[in-house]
């Protein structure tokens, strides 16, 4: 299905089972307390200062509606990935996420933390809950991975095996400890942890792949990458694609739905569009996906 195509939300569900797949595993969809969630989309609103572009967010619905276009696009399982960005706020939304979950069966129960004393007190408190994937954002949370508060969090998740998906890249803005430099220096003292880089790393790329190459259980998710959107201000460079054709395993399926500025297809399509096969496809697209987030057929 090229470009030229282009496909629609409705279309989507033709890909997956095109490919024989049960669905999409899709390991980057945010839920939010209400009150966050709309401060969050007022900051999208305002994206032209901040990021000299705007944010139509696509999927501005309430709750309900949200899942219910999860369900029909075929996300069938999803993360709610909340994250603070100050001291203080992790352990209510772990709570929140926790309660999330518990509501909603199809929601895979996420957790979060800060650099914070008692951090590693609370992670492993939501892991004996029962979270299943963790969110870190570096550049929104304002911290440096490499913090000391944050080591014995790092190796519980390590222990423990549960994915940790890190905004850790320099895109769409940089921060003070954005970039590959800090979470390989993590990486390098916790070698199995299961760290998820979002947008593949966005800008730096190539640096994050070396990290993935480098370390067995880490993963890039596809959030925004490849889309138009994103190409204009943060083109894929030819040889990190062309390297992903043999990464297969490494890549899985991310989108920030809902708070994407065009349609949920758009990411499926740009993902299709880069032509490496139904094999490939079919592994980034669920199987990688699936065994992240510790679902089944």
């Amino acid at each position: 299905m090229s470009s030229a195509q282009s496909l629609t939300d409705a279309e989507v569900p033709q890909v997956w089972q095109s490919l024989g797949l049960p669905g999409l595993a899709d390991v980057h969809v945010h839920f939010l307390p209400p009150g966050m969630l709309a401060k969050v989309w007022r900051y999208f609103d305002d994206a032209e200062r901040h990021y000299g572009m705007a944010w139509p967010v696509q999927y501005r619905d309430d709750e309900r509606q949200r899942i219910d276009t999860l369900h029909t696009l075929g996300v069938r399982h999803f993360p709610t990935l909340c994250y603070p960005h100050k001291p203080g706020m992790a352990t209510w939304l772990n709570d929140w996420c926790a309660d999330f979950a518990a509501e909603h069966p199809d929601a895979v129960h996420s957790a979060t933390f800060f650099p914070e004393p008692g951090a590693a007190l609370y992670v492993g408190e939501a892991l004996e809950r029962g979270a299943r994937i963790f969110k870190a954002h570096v550049q929104v949370g304002q911290f440096d991975p490499r913090d000391e508060l944050l080591d014995e969090v790092w190796g519980l998740l390590s222990e423990a095996g549960v994915p940790v998906v890190v905004h850790c890249g320099s895109g769409p803005i940089p921060g003070a400890h954005t970039g590959p430099a800090p979470i390989g220096a993590v990486l390098r003292r916790h070698p199995s942890l299961a760290a998820v880089i979002a947008h593949c790393g966005m800008p730096e790329y190539a640096e994050h792949l070396e990290l993935a190459r480098t370390y067995r259980n880490v993963r890039l998710d596809t959030t925004m990458v490849g889309t138009p959107y994103i190409e204009r201000v943060a083109p894929l460079p030819a040889e990190v694609l062309d390297a992903y054709r043999s990464l297969a395993d490494k890549i899985v399926l991310g989108t920030d739905f809902p708070n994407i500025p065009y349609s949920y297809a758009t990411q499926i399509q740009s993902l299709v569009d880069w032509g490496f096969g139904d094999d490939w496809l079919r592994q980034v697209l669920w199987h990688n996906g699936a065994e992240l987030l510790g679902i089944g057929t």
